[in-house]
Formats: structure tokens, sequence, C-alpha cells
């Protein structure tokens, strides 16, 4: 099987391929050569099935992510879907930013705002936490008007039922967004109102959460 490199990070490598016929994607956890090899064995193995298991559960909850193919554990490969014809909401954002004033951009990105809020309350309510969400770790496939989001990168991903934990990942979403797009405030506010609807059982505790995140965050940055 021919592989293409096609990006690397800071803990696994990504290739391009083909899996019987069908567009693949690799995801490479490399041995980390600063720990002892048993304990980086160890830690990877779990880092691997926890990503998997995290995607799994997301899809048989109606959450779309690329499908697992296969996985390999001797050689911390995780063979998924390469989703075709998609770009990530980061790009999305942007283009729309560039090629409409404020007030029409805010209005064409709210439905996107919806769906991204719906998907992470389903998310939460199963107690699945991403642990990366940005905007570059989400994919678009179709029509503007009729489009899939699809969750990608659930390597930095655990099971927790902490508000705590599930306040941090929408935190770091917001700071995601509001870093990377300027003036997308109320978007992120459409983002929280559909996240309550859909998780409504326990969005008000990591609602309050998140409002005890961002004000550390802001002691942190006046303290420096």
């Amino acid at each position: 099987m021919n592989m293409e490199l096609w990006k690397q990070g800071a803990e696994a490598k990504i290739y391009k391929t083909n899996f019987y016929g069908r567009p693949c994607i690799v995801k490479e956890r490399f041995t980390k050569s600063y720990r002892h090899p048993s304990l980086d064995k160890s830690l990877t193995a779990h880092r691997v099935k926890s990503e998997v298991r995290a995607m799994l559960r997301c899809r048989m909850n109606g959450i779309i992510t690329p499908t697992v193919y296969f996985v390999n554990m001797d050689s911390s490969c995780i063979y998924m879907e390469e989703v075709q014809d998609s770009v990530t909401v980061k790009d999305y954002i942007k283009n729309v930013q560039g090629s409409k004033d404020l007030a029409e951009a805010i209005e064409t990105l709210k439905p996107l705002a919806q769906a991204i809020g719906n998907t992470l309350g389903i998310m939460h309510k199963q107690n699945i936490v991403h642990g990366d969400l940005t905007t570059s770790n989400m994919l678009l496939q179709g029509k503007p008007s009729d489009c899939k989001l699809y969750l990608i990168d659930f390597g930095l991903s655990f099971f927790e039922n902490m508000s705590e934990d599930k306040g941090v990942d929408l935190y770091v979403l917001e700071r995601a967004l509001l870093s990377t797009h300027p003036n997308t405030e109320e978007l992120f506010n459409k983002v929280l109102e559909a996240y309550c609807k859909s998780n409504d059982t326990g969005s008000k505790e990591v609602v309050g959460k998140l409002e005890e995140v961002r004000m550390r965050g802001r002691k942190r940055t006046m303290v420096g």
C-alpha cells in the first residue's frame, strides 16, 4: 500500500492512501523518544483506542465523523475515510466573511453555528470531550444549504461526565473562533443557544463552568 505523507503534527503523521479502492486517511502516532519505551507504547495504545472509541460513539449517536476502516495497534495507525469534496469550517467562515458585509455574513453563518451547537450538545450529552475543538477540526461536505458537518481529529478526546471539562471544551472553541474569525461573538452565542437545546440535561452547569473558565482566562491575561 503506497502512502503519501500529507501532514505532520506534534502527535501524529497523516498520510493519504487507498483502502481497498476507497480514498483513505491514515493517522500514525509516532514514538516519543523522550519517554520510556514501555510507557510510550502503553500511552500510545491508550490514545489510539480512546480516539477510535470516541469516533464510534459519536457515530452511534448521530454525529458524523469519518468512518474507521481499520486499526493497526502494532503500528499505532488508524485507517479512516477521507471526506471527499469537503472544506474546513475555518475556510468556509473566512470565505463568507471575505465575500459579504458583516451583517450579511453573520446571517449566512447562523445555520452553521446552530449545527455546531447541536452537534456539540449531543456529543457532551454522551460524555465525550473532544479536547481540541477548533474550526480546523470541523469539515463541511455538500452545498451550503444542505451540508453535512463532520467532527474530526479526536486525538485528545476522552470520556468524562464533569461539567468543568465540557466547559473547557467550549472555551477552546470560543477562543479559536474569536481569534481566527473577527466579529463572531454573535455566532458563538448562537452555538451556545443550540448547544443548550440539544443538551437539555446538563447544559446549565456546563455554561456556568464556561463562564468560570472565561474568568480564569481573563485573570491570566491581566497578570501576564
